[in-house]
């Protein structure tokens, strides 16, 4: 039995976004915290301006927000861009969880199957 998986118009904009290692590593340093550029690049050991690129790219997709903070702009993580995906992640989970479960039984039934057969 198959469920239905729904992808948003987000879904495919994200992952592709974050499909980037640089875009992850930002992502990961910025964490729960807004970051000035000069602190994430610190954080992922790369030029301010190739970190101020990735940022845009995050900006545009939706999963940074840029306040400014006087001569200086703080970037933090949008939630909603990661909760709508894990929404589609657990669509995904259901699937593969009752394939996995499927597949667990059958491993136990030949294990004890072989066991049945061994004994004299």
């Amino acid at each position: 039995m198959y469920t239905h998986i729904h992808m948003t118009t987000q879904s495919p904009i994200l992952l592709s976004v974050l499909a980037d290692p640089m875009r992850q590593r930002i992502v990961a340093a910025i964490g729960s915290r807004e970051l000035p550029v000069s602190q994430i690049a610190a954080q992922v050991d790369i030029s301010q301006s190739g970190v101020s690129r990735h940022l845009r790219i995050l900006h545009e997709a939706g999963v940074v927000r840029v306040r400014p903070d006087a001569q200086r702009r703080l970037y933090a993580l949008r939630p909603e861009p990661f909760l709508e995906m894990d929404d589609w992640m657990l669509s995904f989970r259901a699937v593969w969880d009752a394939r996995l479960d499927r597949f667990a039984a059958a491993l136990t039934r030949a294990q004890l199957n072989r066991q049945t057969e061994g004994q004299p």
